[in-house]
């Protein structure tokens, strides 16, 4: 009996809504756009915590803390802690986490293409659907 995973991505014994919910999570994490800017920063170099701070602009400090836990949690990033005074702990993009660059890139060159039409649609649509005003 193969273990090989089948063209909709389910491994043995799990079936397909067990493994759409799974998608979506890593999905829903990897849109978030938090994780999308970590994700960039670290894209050539190792951080550390502050440096990644003050990179990713408007992002709090415990978003940040947040962000960087579940990416370490999904194997992307690595956290990694130096015994000196005072602590130094470092962020990089694990092997995992480079597969995804790739696409991180692809989606902000589309972004950056399409941002002005994506703008005028949405002026447009605004303009035909103005907001309820509440009672």
């Amino acid at each position: 009996m193969s273990h090989q995973k089948n063209a909709g991505g389910q491994g043995p014994g799990e079936t397909e809504e067990e493994a759409c919910r799974d998608v979506l999570q890593i999905l829903a994490l990897i849109g978030d756009k938090w994780s999308i800017l970590v994700i960039g920063q670290l894209r050539d170099r190792t951080l550390r915590f502050g440096e990644l701070h003050r990179a990713v602009t408007g992002i709090s400090q415990r978003m940040l803390t947040l962000t960087l836990r579940q990416l370490e949690r999904d194997g992307l990033v690595t956290r990694t802690v130096h015994a000196c005074v005072p602590p130094r702990v470092d962020y990089a993009l694990t092997e995992l986490g480079t597969t995804l660059l790739d696409s991180v890139v692809a989606l902000g060159e589309w972004a950056a293409t399409h941002r002005k039409e994506i703008g005028a649609n949405r002026r447009r649509y605004d303009a035909a659907h103005p907001p309820r005003k509440q009672p």
